[in-house]
C-alpha cells in the first residue's frame, strides 16, 4: 500500500537523547531503543470515515518518538497497517450503499492527505490487512499445527490458554476482559469455544462479505491476528514500541502480542507498549457511536495545520485530552508569537533551549514543557532581543526537527 510523502527533518547540532517512555504492561517510564535500528509498528486506522482527532493525536505521538529517534541517530523501521476490510468498514458501506472496497481506498487517500497536511513522518511500511491475507493465513496455519487454534464451526478461534504469559500487558481481571471483549468485536458467549476470551482469527465466508479462498476454507482474518501477522513479518519479535490508543490495550494489544509470542515462543513481542490518552469533545470521549468526532481535514480547510499541529501537543500524550475552539485560538496565537521572534535579525543563544526541549521531549514526550520552554525564549527575544544571528535560524530548525512545525 501507498504511503504519503515526508518532509526532510532538520539535522541539528549536538547529540540527540535517549528517549523514555512509559511502558503499560511494566507500569513505568523505560529507556527506548537500545540498539542502532529503532522499530515500532502502530496501529492505524479502519478507513469506514475520515481522520478525527484521536487518529491524529495518536499518530503525532508516534511521530514524536520517530523524530526523536532520528535524533539520537537511530535508523528507524516504523511499521503501519490499514484495517481495510473489518465489520465497522463493511457496515458503513452498506448503510450508504457504497461499494466497500471505494469507501476503503478513498478515506485511506484522505489519511494520507492529513497525515502529509500535519507532517507526520510516513511509516517505513504501511501495509493494508486486504493485502497481507496470505501472510495472514499462513500465521493462522502455524497456530493450529501448534494446537494454539481450533476451529468452531468453519471458523477458527486462537486459544488464549495456549499463551502462558496471557494478560501481562493489561493486568486486567477476568470480568473486565470479559465485558471489553464484548464492546469490540469478541464473542465471549458463543457456544463451543474453549474459552470465552478466545479471538476469531479466521471467519467464515457469510452471504453479502467479503471472503477470499485459503487452505482455511473461504473467509477473512481477524483484526489481531493481521497486525501480529504484518508486524512479526516486518520487524520480528521484541521490537521497540507497540503503540496505540488505549482503548486498544485490551483486547487489541493483549491478544496481539498473545498470537506473536505463541508463533514465535520469544516474550514480549514489543520492548514497549505506548498508549495514548483519549480525546473529548464536551467532556464526553469522541467516538462514531456519539457521533462527536471531529475531523482533521475540517480543521484543515479553515486552519494552518501548524495550528492543529500546535494545539495537539499542548497536552502530554498519556493525559486524556479535552477538545475546543479555544485551543485552536491558543494555537494560532503561539504559531503565530514563535513566527514573529524566528524572524528577527538576531536572538539569544538558542542552544540551551535545544538541550532543553531534547530533555523534556526524552522524558516521556512532555510536550507540553517543550511548548513552555520555547514560550519562554521567544518571550526573551521579542522583549531584549539578542546577539547572536544564528538562534533564529536553529529555533525554526528545532521546532521543525523535533516537535515537527514549520514556522
Amino acid at each position: 500500500m501507498r504511503s504519503w510523502p515526508g518532509p526532510a527533518v532538520p539535522r541539528l547540532p549536538g547529540e540527540g537523547v535517549r528517549l523514555r517512555l512509559f511502558d503499560t504492561a511494566r507500569g513505568e517510564v523505560r529507556e527506548t531503543a537500545a540498539g542502532p535500528k529503532a522499530r515500532m509498528y502502530v496501529c492505524g486506522i479502519t478507513p469506514y470515515d475520515a481522520t478525527h482527532l484521536g487518529h491524529a493525536v495518536t499518530f503525532l505521538t508516534f511521530d514524536l518518538v520517530h523524530r526523536m529517534w532520528l535524533d539520537a541517530g537511530h535508523e528507524v523501521d516504523y511499521v503501519q497497517n490499514v484495517t481495510d476490510v473489518d465489520d465497522p468498514l463493511l457496515e458503513r458501506a452498506d448503510r450508504d450503499g457504497e461499494d466497500w472496497t471505494k469507501l476503503a481506498e478513498r478515506e485511506t487517500e484522505l489519511l494520507r492527505e492529513d497525515m502529509a497536511a500535519l507532517r507526520i513522518l510516513p511509516p517505513t511500511f504501511f501495509v493494508g490487512a486486504v493485502e497481507a491475507i496470505p501472510e495472514i493465513v499462513e500465521r493462522v496455519v502455524a497456530l493450529l499445527d501448534q494446537d494454539a487454534a481450533y476451529r468452531v464451526g468453519d471458523d477458527v478461534y486462537f486459544s488464549v490458554d495456549a499463551d502462558p504469559r496471557f494478560g501481562y500487558e493489561s493486568s486486567l481481571d477476568a470480568d473486565t476482559m470479559w465485558r471489553l471483549s464484548a464492546e469490540n468485536g469478541g464473542d465471549p458467549e458463543r457456544p463451543g469455544k474453549k474459552n470465552p476470551l478466545d479471538p476469531a482469527l479466521w471467519r467464515a465466508a457469510e452471504d453479502g462479505s467479503p471472503s477470499w479462498n485459503s487452505v482455511l476454507g473461504a473467509g477473512r482474518p481477524g483484526w489481531h491476528i493481521e497486525c501480529a501477522s504484518i508486524a512479526l513479518n516486518r520487524l520480528g519479535t521484541r521490537f521497540d514500541v507497540q503503540g496505540g490508543g488505549r482503548d486498544l490495550i485490551f483486547p487489541h494489544h493483549e491478544m496481539t502480542a498473545a498470537h506473536a509470542e505463541t508463533l514465535t515462543g520469544e516474550w514480549p513481542f514489543a520492548e514497549h507498549y505506548v498508549h495514548v490518552g483519549m480525546v473529548g469533545l464536551d467532556g464526553e470521549k469522541m467516538s462514531k457511536s456519539r457521533g462527536n468526532l471531529v475531523f482533521v481535514h475540517r480543521l484543515r480547510a479553515d486552519n494552518d495545520p501548524a495550528v492543529v499541529r500546535l494545539a495537539l501537543l499542548a497536552d502530554h500524550y498519556r493525559a486524556d485530552h479535552e477538545w475546543s475552539p479555544a485551543r485552536v485560538d491558543e494555537a494560532k496565537d503561539r504559531l503565530a508569537t514563535w513566527r514573529r521572534a524566528v524572524d528577527l535579525a538576531a536572538a539569544p543563544s538558542a542552544l540551551p533551549l535545544l538541550a532543553d526541549v531534547r530533555g523534556r521531549l526524552a522524558d516521556d514526550l512532555d510536550t507540553p514543557g517543550a511548548l513552555s520552554a520555547v514560550d519562554d525564549w521567544v518571550a526573551e527575544a521579542l522583549r531584549a532581543g539578542g546577539d547572536d544571528p544564528t538562534a533564529p535560524g536553529l529555533v525554526r530548525d528545532l521546532v521543525d526537527g523535533l516537535l515537527g512545525v514549520a514556522l
